[in-house]
């Protein structure tokens, strides 16, 4: 869509000498009510916003003076009125709208201050009752926000207490508010609007018990902006709020790459918050080596051998406080991101020594109560459910004449989590609580099988008695005739082929133990 210019609208600064202000978040209201007042400002408000600013002291006429009307029904009908609305919407350069106005009698509106009900807060409470929502929704707070914000040529408006400093800067020095501001402030107004209805419109769903609702709504506030994306000629922003999952308190600023990877990194974390010591590697989104341990340093060790190549210039996560002795060993070579939930004093002297290292703390997990991932795609999106599902053997089913030992149970449920975050066709070797081959993002699956083994052999690992994970079913008996050869003695995949029986007796003829889960863990 290509805009006209804005050259029919007046851009002229507007002075403000009529003001209403209705606010749930008091925070800035009184500075920013004197600096009103000092200028002359007369100010409308209603309830307990003029209550508030009449007890500091301030002159404040109350909306039902304006309207000529009491609030009523609880405070749910206030400034729905044309004596509100008119002094609003009245584009006071336009000669028939300010005949009209004085024939009603309306004095013009030029300053608006609302900010909304708290809904998003209010519903987040556990003890909120459907009730309590409803009467949490804004209706004259939005209707006003809008129409204000309509009318921006000729009215100003503050949707959140953000913006106060800025305005009450620029107004004192100007004694008017200039077009570009009003401008602004306007595209904040919608802006706040849409996420007030999207929250709204998302508690709705789940009272109807909808998991992916007929209108699919995403409001979301940029949070960064990256210099480039994937690319330096694509640009890039982040949007949402990461700050409640992560902290990057060193090194340079992150780039639209870097998230995209502390992304794929997190999530497989997720699935291994209280195992043992953890670490895993990332590269291109994709693990090239996760370990456990009984120490966070073993676990580094054992996830760097299962490829010492592709770390370079990977990141690293791990699910313990990171400490010096770890750290000394992941400092070997170039890391670009390493995460933790903390990191002790010692590691922090060490590793804030290069400072283009990007250090991040762990605060929270995505996903971690389920939730909806999507795609754009083109012409729209595609959005599903997260795959989330506890790991519990006792829903597993051993399909083969011989029985998984405890250990090899270990490796299969260490090697089930890992695949997960595989591009498919995925395929895992581990044993002992380590990768030891991992095949990825293949045309198929055998020739994952193939560079898995490969990568084990090319690192000097041995595949004798590990265990192999595959994301969906072997549909054909060669996969697992392979991981035979290499050396595997146990299997874990989904199961649900046509060919199960013919998989199921490759599997007996070499004394394999194989594992059925019932549940597919395909990444595309």
């Amino acid at each position: 869509m290509t805009l006209k210019p804005l050259a029919n609208l007046p851009q002229n600064p507007l002075p403000i000498k009529r003001a209403l202000l209705s606010v749930s978040d008091k925070t800035g209201l009184i500075p920013l009510a004197k600096v009103l007042a000092d200028r002359g400002v007369e100010l409308i408000s209603t309830g307990g916003t003029a209550r508030v600013i009449r007890e500091a002291g301030l002159t404040v006429k109350d909306v039902s003076e304006v309207t000529g009307f009491p609030e009523c029904l609880d405070g749910r009908v206030k400034t729905l009125h044309p004596h509100i609305h008119g002094g609003i919407l009245a584009r006071t350069s336009h000669e028939p709208d300010s005949k009209e106005l004085q024939s009603l009698q309306i004095d013009p509106i030029q300053l608006v201050v609302v900010n909304l009900y708290p809904f998003k807060q209010t519903i987040s409470a556990p003890d909120c009752t459907p009730s309590k929502a409803m009467e949490n929704i804004d209706i004259g707070g939005p209707t006003m926000i809008r129409a204000a914000a309509k009318n921006f040529a000729h009215v100003c408006i503050l949707s959140r207490p953000g913006q106060y400093e800025s305005f009450q800067r620029e107004f004192t020095e100007a004694d008017a508010i200039s077009f570009e501001s009003r401008k602004k402030m306007a595209a904040e107004a919608f802006q706040h609007t849409t996420d007030y209805d999207r929250a709204i419109c998302g508690y709705f769903s789940e009272m109807l018990g909808e998991e992916l609702p007929g209108q699919f709504n995403l409001s979301l506030k940029k949070s960064s902006t990256p210099r480039y994306g994937e690319n330096p000629h694509q640009a890039a922003a982040v949007y949402g709020n990461q700050e409640e999952f992560i902290d990057c308190f060193h090194g340079k600023e992150l780039s639209y790459n870097n998230f995209l990877d502390m992304d794929a990194a997190l999530n497989l974390m997720a699935d291994f918050q209280q195992d043992d010591p953890a670490v895993a590697i990332f590269k291109h989104t994709v693990p090239c080596g996760v370990a456990v341990d009984s120490t966070l340093k073993k676990a580094y060790e054992k996830a760097f051998s299962t490829d010492t190549v592709s770390p370079f210039g990977g990141i690293i996560i791990c699910n313990r406080p990171m400490d010096r002795e770890t750290a000394e060993t992941i400092d070997q070579i170039f890391t670009e991101i390493m995460l933790a939930p903390s990191f002790t004093d010692d590691a922090l002297k060490l590793l804030q020594k290069k400072k283009n290292r990007r250090l991040v703390r762990i605060l929270n997990y995505p996903g971690e109560s389920g939730g909806n991932q999507f795609r754009s795609i083109f012409g729209g999106a595609l959005v599903q459910r997260t795959d989330k599902e506890p790991f519990d053997r006792n829903k597993y089913k051993t399909v083969t004449e011989r029985q998984p030992s405890e250990e090899e149970w270990r490796d299969l449920i260490f090697a089930w989590k890992i695949v997960k975050h595989v591009k498919s066709n995925a395929i895992v070797f581990a044993k002992n609580g380590q990768t030891l081959g991992i095949g990825t993002g293949q045309t198929s699956r055998i020739e994952s099988s193939e560079i898995a083994v490969r990568s084990a052999q090319n690192q000097g690992l041995s595949l004798k008695g590990s265990v192999v994970a595959s994301d969906a079913f072997f549909p054909f008996a060669d996969g697992v005739q392979a991981a035979a050869k290499a050396g595997s003695k146990a299997v874990i995949q989904p199961g649900g082929s046509i060919r199960d029986e013919e998989v199921i007796r490759a599997a007996d003829q070499h004394q394999m133990a194989m594992v059925f889960t019932g549940r597919r863990h395909f990444k595309h």
